[in-house]
Protein backbone atom coordinates (compact mmCIF):
# COMPACT_ATOMS: atom_id res chain seq x y z
CA UNK A 1 0.00 0.00 0.00
CA UNK A 2 1.30 3.90 -1.09
CA UNK A 3 1.01 7.15 1.28
CA UNK A 4 -1.09 7.98 -2.03
CA UNK A 5 -3.38 5.08 -1.14
CA UNK A 6 -3.69 5.48 2.86
CA UNK A 7 -3.20 9.29 3.22
CA UNK A 8 -6.86 10.30 2.02
CA UNK A 9 -7.37 13.87 3.92
CA UNK A 10 -9.23 14.58 6.60
CA UNK A 11 -11.85 17.12 6.74
CA UNK A 12 -9.66 20.64 7.21
CA UNK A 13 -10.10 22.17 10.83
CA UNK A 14 -10.97 25.97 10.43
CA UNK A 15 -8.00 28.56 10.06
CA UNK A 16 -8.14 29.67 13.61
CA UNK A 17 -8.46 26.25 15.00
CA UNK A 18 -5.54 25.25 13.03
CA UNK A 19 -3.31 28.12 13.83
CA UNK A 20 -3.82 27.10 17.66
CA UNK A 21 -2.41 24.18 16.79
CA UNK A 22 0.73 25.00 14.64
CA UNK A 23 1.68 27.21 17.83
CA UNK A 24 1.05 24.39 19.77
CA UNK A 25 3.29 22.08 17.35
CA UNK A 26 5.94 25.52 17.51
CA UNK A 27 6.75 24.97 21.02
CA UNK A 28 6.89 21.32 21.55
CA UNK A 29 9.14 21.01 18.46
CA UNK A 30 11.43 23.94 20.14
CA UNK A 31 11.32 22.47 23.43
CA UNK A 32 12.25 19.13 22.35
CA UNK A 33 15.48 20.61 20.17
CA UNK A 34 13.49 19.37 16.52
CA UNK A 35 12.99 23.72 15.20
CA UNK A 36 16.17 25.26 17.46
CA UNK A 37 16.45 29.15 16.78
CA UNK A 38 13.93 30.04 14.12
CA UNK A 39 14.00 27.05 12.27
CA UNK A 40 11.52 24.58 10.96
CA UNK A 41 8.27 25.40 9.11
CA UNK A 42 5.18 23.68 9.76
CA UNK A 43 1.64 23.94 7.60
CA UNK A 44 -1.70 22.69 7.11
CA UNK A 45 -4.65 22.69 4.53
CA UNK A 46 -7.52 24.47 5.87
CA UNK A 47 -9.33 24.91 2.21
CA UNK A 48 -8.97 21.94 -0.45
CA UNK A 49 -11.03 24.25 -3.52
CA UNK A 50 -9.81 26.43 -3.56
CA UNK A 51 -6.63 25.39 -2.06
CA UNK A 52 -5.61 27.49 1.17
CA UNK A 53 -3.15 26.81 3.48
CA UNK A 54 -2.07 27.82 6.93
CA UNK A 55 2.16 28.76 7.28
CA UNK A 56 4.27 29.40 9.79
CA UNK A 57 6.13 32.72 8.69
CA UNK A 58 9.58 33.42 7.66
CA UNK A 59 12.08 33.92 10.01
CA UNK A 60 10.04 33.07 13.54
CA UNK A 61 11.02 31.52 16.55
CA UNK A 62 8.98 28.44 16.45
CA UNK A 63 8.86 28.55 20.37
CA UNK A 64 7.27 31.94 20.25
CA UNK A 65 4.74 32.23 17.80
CA UNK A 66 0.95 33.35 18.60
CA UNK A 67 -1.60 32.37 16.38
CA UNK A 68 -1.96 35.95 14.94
CA UNK A 69 1.67 34.77 13.54
CA UNK A 70 -0.09 31.95 11.24
CA UNK A 71 -0.04 33.13 7.99
CA UNK A 72 -3.14 32.10 5.27
CA UNK A 73 -2.02 31.47 1.47
CA UNK A 74 -3.17 29.87 -1.71
CA UNK A 75 -2.18 27.04 -3.86
CA UNK A 76 0.49 29.64 -5.42
CA UNK A 77 1.96 30.64 -2.29
CA UNK A 78 0.78 34.25 -2.17
CA UNK A 79 0.08 35.49 1.09
CA UNK A 80 -4.15 36.27 1.56
CA UNK A 81 -3.62 37.37 5.46
CA UNK A 82 -2.31 39.00 7.37
CA UNK A 83 0.54 40.65 5.54
CA UNK A 84 4.00 38.61 6.28
CA UNK A 85 6.56 36.32 4.63
CA UNK A 86 5.34 32.67 4.29
CA UNK A 87 8.38 30.36 5.10
CA UNK A 88 11.05 30.38 2.18
CA UNK A 89 10.41 26.77 1.74
CA UNK A 90 6.41 27.20 1.15
CA UNK A 91 7.15 25.77 -2.62
CA UNK A 92 8.21 22.07 -0.97
CA UNK A 93 4.71 22.21 0.82
CA UNK A 94 3.01 22.74 -2.01
CA UNK A 95 4.67 20.03 -3.69
CA UNK A 96 4.14 17.39 -0.92
CA UNK A 97 0.66 18.54 -0.76
CA UNK A 98 0.16 18.08 -4.66
CA UNK A 99 1.80 14.62 -5.00
CA UNK A 100 0.72 13.21 -1.57
CA UNK A 101 -2.92 14.69 -0.95
CA UNK A 102 -1.58 15.72 2.35
CA UNK A 103 -3.32 17.49 4.69
CA UNK A 104 -0.47 18.58 6.76
CA UNK A 105 3.58 18.76 6.12
CA UNK A 106 5.83 19.08 8.81
CA UNK A 107 9.77 20.27 8.65
CA UNK A 108 12.38 19.86 11.46
CA UNK A 109 15.75 21.00 11.92
CA UNK A 110 16.77 18.06 14.75
CA UNK A 111 20.56 17.06 15.13
CA UNK A 112 20.18 13.24 14.72
CA UNK A 113 18.14 13.96 11.40
CA UNK A 114 20.75 16.01 9.96
CA UNK A 115 23.61 13.43 11.05
CA UNK A 116 21.39 10.77 9.37
CA UNK A 117 21.18 13.03 6.61
CA UNK A 118 24.66 12.95 6.22
CA UNK A 119 25.78 10.08 7.55
CA UNK A 120 23.79 7.77 4.67
CA UNK A 121 24.07 10.52 1.93
CA UNK A 122 26.20 8.05 -0.44
CA UNK A 123 23.36 5.59 -0.33
CA UNK A 124 20.56 7.72 -1.46
CA UNK A 125 18.27 7.16 1.83
CA UNK A 126 17.85 5.76 5.27
CA UNK A 127 16.13 2.44 5.55
CA UNK A 128 14.66 1.45 8.85
CA UNK A 129 13.48 -2.00 9.48
CA UNK A 130 12.91 -4.27 12.47
CA UNK A 131 11.73 -1.46 14.75
CA UNK A 132 8.03 -1.45 16.65
CA UNK A 133 8.17 1.99 16.26
CA UNK A 134 7.88 1.80 12.48
CA UNK A 135 3.96 0.77 13.43
CA UNK A 136 3.45 4.22 13.96
CA UNK A 137 3.44 5.89 10.26
CA UNK A 138 0.67 5.20 8.84
CA UNK A 139 -0.60 2.15 6.97
CA UNK A 140 2.46 0.28 8.74
CA UNK A 141 1.56 -2.65 10.95
CA UNK A 142 4.62 -4.90 11.65
CA UNK A 143 8.02 -3.98 13.12
CA UNK A 144 9.24 -6.42 9.75
CA UNK A 145 8.07 -3.14 7.90
CA UNK A 146 11.11 -1.88 5.70
CA UNK A 147 10.81 2.33 5.23
CA UNK A 148 12.97 3.95 3.18
CA UNK A 149 13.99 7.71 3.21
CA UNK A 150 15.19 9.41 0.57
CA UNK A 151 17.61 11.94 1.12
CA UNK A 152 17.93 14.62 -1.74
CA UNK A 153 20.83 17.22 -1.62
CA UNK A 154 20.15 20.39 -0.41
CA UNK A 155 20.05 24.21 -2.61
CA UNK A 156 19.12 27.10 -1.79
CA UNK A 157 16.90 27.35 -5.14
CA UNK A 158 13.63 26.04 -3.48
CA UNK A 159 12.23 26.01 -6.90
CA UNK A 160 14.95 23.25 -7.95
CA UNK A 161 14.60 21.37 -4.50
CA UNK A 162 10.64 21.49 -4.71
CA UNK A 163 11.38 20.07 -8.78
CA UNK A 164 13.51 17.32 -6.87
CA UNK A 165 11.56 16.42 -4.39
CA UNK A 166 8.74 15.79 -6.66
CA UNK A 167 10.58 13.64 -8.91
CA UNK A 168 11.61 11.89 -5.26
CA UNK A 169 8.23 11.60 -3.64
CA UNK A 170 6.89 10.07 -7.54
CA UNK A 171 10.15 7.69 -7.40
CA UNK A 172 9.46 6.40 -3.86
CA UNK A 173 5.41 6.35 -3.26
CA UNK A 174 5.65 4.47 -0.23
CA UNK A 175 7.72 6.76 1.13
CA UNK A 176 6.19 8.94 4.90
CA UNK A 177 9.28 11.33 4.72
CA UNK A 178 12.33 12.89 2.92
CA UNK A 179 15.27 13.92 4.19
CA UNK A 180 17.33 16.97 2.84
CA UNK A 181 21.34 16.63 3.60
CA UNK A 182 22.25 18.96 6.16
CA UNK A 183 18.88 20.08 6.82
CA UNK A 184 16.53 18.08 7.95
CA UNK A 185 13.41 15.84 7.58
CA UNK A 186 10.07 16.90 6.42
CA UNK A 187 7.33 14.42 6.60
CA UNK A 188 3.56 14.95 5.91
CA UNK A 189 0.24 13.44 7.46
CA UNK A 190 -3.65 13.55 6.40
CA UNK A 191 -4.02 16.03 9.33
CA UNK A 192 -1.45 17.55 11.69
CA UNK A 193 -2.11 14.81 14.35
CA UNK A 194 -0.76 12.46 12.18
CA UNK A 195 2.27 14.58 10.22
CA UNK A 196 3.05 15.52 13.77
CA UNK A 197 2.65 11.44 15.12
CA UNK A 198 5.13 10.72 11.71
CA UNK A 199 7.79 13.42 13.51
CA UNK A 200 7.99 11.91 16.74
CA UNK A 201 8.45 8.37 15.39
CA UNK A 202 11.11 9.11 12.76
CA UNK A 203 13.51 11.42 15.26
CA UNK A 204 13.32 8.57 18.04
CA UNK A 205 14.08 6.08 15.32
CA UNK A 206 16.91 8.64 13.61
CA UNK A 207 18.07 9.13 17.07
CA UNK A 208 18.08 5.66 17.66
CA UNK A 209 20.24 4.52 14.53
CA UNK A 210 22.51 7.42 15.11
CA UNK A 211 23.40 6.28 18.90
CA UNK A 212 24.00 2.65 16.89
CA UNK A 213 26.47 4.21 14.56
CA UNK A 214 28.49 4.60 17.45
Amino acid sequence: MSERDHATPASPLSPAETAGILVEIGREFHGRGWAPGTSGNFSAVTSRDPLTLAITPSGADKGRMAPDDILAINGTGAVLAPSGQPSEETPLHLTVIARRGAGAVLHTHSVWATLASERHAGRGGVKLSGFEMLKGLSGVTTHEHEEFVPILDNSQDVEDLARRLGETLDRWPACHAVLIRGHGLTTWGRDLDEARRHVEVLEFLFEVIGRSDH
